[in-house]
């Protein structure tokens, strides 16, 4: 039978050989396969006196299992899935299993193995509740004489033991809270058995709700309430793609027929503090785009006691970040519970929505948050692996990217471990909360070096790293750490780490302008074109737009500014708008987009902003964007990466309801203010 095997998998391999060789345009090399992870085995051992165990080898990738028992027989072979069975001897072996990949990589794994067959004696066992997840529970086992032991979690009928060697560990996750009776059985190569039996408790989520949410905690209890028919729960995500790849989110179900109005609310447990904070942020996925998405909050007694605001989707399938203005809510209230309504308005169609990371933020909050530039005292730095004291000095290359005047120096002293840097601490903790990148701006002398960034709370007991490259040398580049994935924790240390990996040489790194950012957040402050708030520019209308500076007509939400750009659409082409010019060029070399607030009475009405050159209008680039709120002020972000930024462009040309004609009504009025550049 082993030599069939052996053909088979001989067989399996010249065919993939031959099938790669035909066809060129294939993969025909399997030196991208690497070797097999995860390499296990299950052992269990027949009480009968006979010594015979049972091996049962597992791994990722493997394509064949070599299995060295130890006792100075001749090695086998197997493949997955195959059970090795042999007859051992009284004594402690080290069991060798070497598992191999299609290409003949290989991974080892030794085991020890104590066949006896005297009854176990002196069982010790340590059972334990995960400190995070209390479903979780985790089984040690030790006992004189144990061969292998058997642990029954006791959460199912005709349960099958889960195998236990010495020394190892195995965990359990159960479904549901309750007491149940985790029993053990140590075994040996003999007949008699030893059995040890402990209740563990696993407790109900209790601890109680607060801003912000992210359904990740085990032992929070994200208790919804439901009403009008729809059904909301935490769980998996479905979709840890795009803005949102975290581990739990909450689901809502708007069941056929579901009133219009239905909808779901978690209790908090204290009330909403809106004196500093009054913009949510939630992260939402839509099977279609849309949607009105209602966010609420009301009082804890008396419904009545409200306030809410609607939002709408604007993609399907897949996730993005909603904002709902609360600046308007009368603070003289206390509010304490959190409602959403997922197609506010129409009845329920079965459709499913998925929510995650309620927030609370500041109404405006900046791209950028400075942790450290260097500029005024410097941080006290403490170095690690051998390297020289990290310093302070005058920017030695302020071109390019950086040209400030402070910078801090590191020299990766020659012989310094690999893993050689330094930290300081901040005086608060990292805002994470708001901001999920963190930007540093570095100077290499060489290109590819790995610059690792690490994060930790104050005893360092939780920490979060990411690493990234260099790609250029000699010259200041701004590198971006996603810190979306860092555990919850206060954050003070930041420690950086140059060409990590590598054994110092004496290179000299600089960094500088390190700093919190969101998506697209840079240090490079926001360069603001025009705000309308001192002398109007000069409008060219054309084909029926008809552009001015007025009052803002509704001061509020993004925008509370006094003057704002009027557009109203005549009669005319379906492309009519307005231009003005700019006394210098804009900076598409440092800048790679335009922010304007709009305020449009329709959702869906699409906003063409287009830059021309001053002498040649066929110079020119164009972004159309669409409106997503109705009678309210919004931000469009217009992407100019595709620019030619080696070329000239004075005037900004605005086209407001692109591809529809208007007749100078209420209906086809329109604001717009604060143009500016940023990253």
């Amino acid at each position: 039978m082993k030599i069939l095997t052996k053909i088979s998998a001989f067989i399996f391999i010249l065919s993939v050989f031959f099938a790669c060789e035909t066809d060129e345009d294939t993969l025909y090399s399997l030196d991208y396969i690497t070797a097999p992870t995860n390499v296990l085995a299950v052992f269990d051992i027949t009480q009968d006196n006979s010594g015979l165990v049972s091996i049962t080898p597992n791994a990722e990738g493997a394509q064949l299992f070599t299995i060295d028992f130890g006792d100075g027989s001749e090695t086998e072979t197997y493949q997955p899935g195959d059970v090795a069975e042999h007859v051992y001897a009284e004594g402690i072996y080290s069991v060798k299993i070497i598992a191999a990949s299609i290409n003949d990589k290989t991974t080892e794994f030794v085991q020890e193995l104590n066949v006896t067959f005297k009854a176990p004696e002196n069982l010790e066992v340590n059972i334990t509740n995960d400190t995070q997840n209390p479903r979780i529970v985790s089984v040690t086992a030790t006992a004189d004489f144990a061969t292998v032991f058997e642990v029954y979690f006791g959460d199912v009928d005709d349960e099958e033991p889960t195998m236990l060697m010495p020394g190892e560990t195995v965990s359990h996750t159960y479904e549901a809270p309750g007491d149940y009776d985790v029993r053990i059985i140590a075994k040996s190569a003999g007949a008699a058995t030893t059995e040890y039996t402990e209740t563990v408790n696993v407790p109900e989520a209790a601890d109680p709700v607060n801003l912000p949410v992210d359904f990740e905690s085990f032992t929070i209890n994200y208790a919804f309430e439901n009403f009008g028919g729809t059904t909301s729960s935490a769980i998996d995500n479905p979709d840890a793609s795009g803005i949102n790849t975290s581990d739990k989110v909450a689901q809502s179900v708007k069941a056929a027929g579901a009133e219009i109005w239905a909808g779901s609310f978690l209790t908090l447990e204290s009330p909403i503090d809106f004196s500093s904070n009054t913009t949510f942020k939630v992260k939402v996925w839509s099977p279609k785009a849309g949607a009105t998405v209602k966010l609420k909050v009301e009082n804890l007694t008396d419904g009545n006691i409200g306030f809410e605001v609607d939002a709408t989707t604007t993609v399907a399938g897949e996730w993005e970040e909603l904002t709902f203005d609360f600046s308007a809510i009368d603070q003289a209230n206390e509010y304490q519970k959190v409602v959403i309504f997922f197609d506010f308005g129409n009845n329920g169609d079965d459709s499913t929505y998925y929510f995650d990371d309620i927030k609370l933020v500041p109404a405006s909050i900046p791209v950028f948050s400075s942790i450290q530039d260097f500029e005024g005292a410097a941080p006290t730095f403490t170095v690690f692996g051998n390297i020289a004291n990290v310093e302070v000095i005058d920017n030695p290359d302020a071109t390019g990217e950086n040209t400030t005047a402070k910078v801090a120096q590191l020299t990766k002293t020659a012989g310094s471990e690999t893993w050689a840097g330094a930290f300081f601490q901040t005086s608060s903790a990292l805002d994470l909360d708001t901001y999920s990148m963190i930007k540093v701006k570095t100077w290499s002398p060489k290109a590819g070096v790995v610059v690792k960034l690490k994060l930790e709370n104050a005893d360092a007991s939780i920490t979060h790293e990411v690493d990234l490259n260099t790609t250029t040398a000699n010259a200041w580049e701004e590198l971006t750490y996603d810190f979306s994935q860092a555990p919850v924790a206060d954050y003070v240390t930041v420690v950086i780490f140059f060409d990590f990996g590598n054994v110092g040489d004496d290179s000299v790194y600089y960094y500088d302008e390190i700093g919190l950012a969101n998506e697209g957040g840079s240090s490079t402050a926001p360069l603001s074109l025009e705000d309308f708030e001192g002398t109007a520019p000069v409008f060219t209308n054309f084909d029926g737009g008809n552009a001015s500076v007025i009052d803002n007509p509704d001061a509020s939400g993004i925008n509370t500014s006094s003057k704002v750009g009027q557009m109203i659409k005549d009669g005319g082409q379906t492309w009519g708008g307005a231009y003005f010019s700019l006394e210098n060029p804009m900076d598409f070399a440092t800048y790679k987009k335009v922010k304007m607030k709009v305020w449009s009475n329709k959702v869906g009405a699409k906003v063409l902003f287009k830059v021309e050159n001053k002498d040649d209008s066929s110079v020119n680039y164009e972004v159309e964007l669409t409106t997503t709120l109705a009678n309210a002020w919004e931000e469009l972000s217009y992407d100019y990466s595709g620019v030619d930024a080696t070329k000239s462009y004075h005037n900004i040309v605005l086209i407001f309801d692109n591809g529809t004609t208007g007749d100078g009504s209420a209906d086809f009025t329109y604001y717009f203010d604060d143009i500016e550049l940023t990253n």
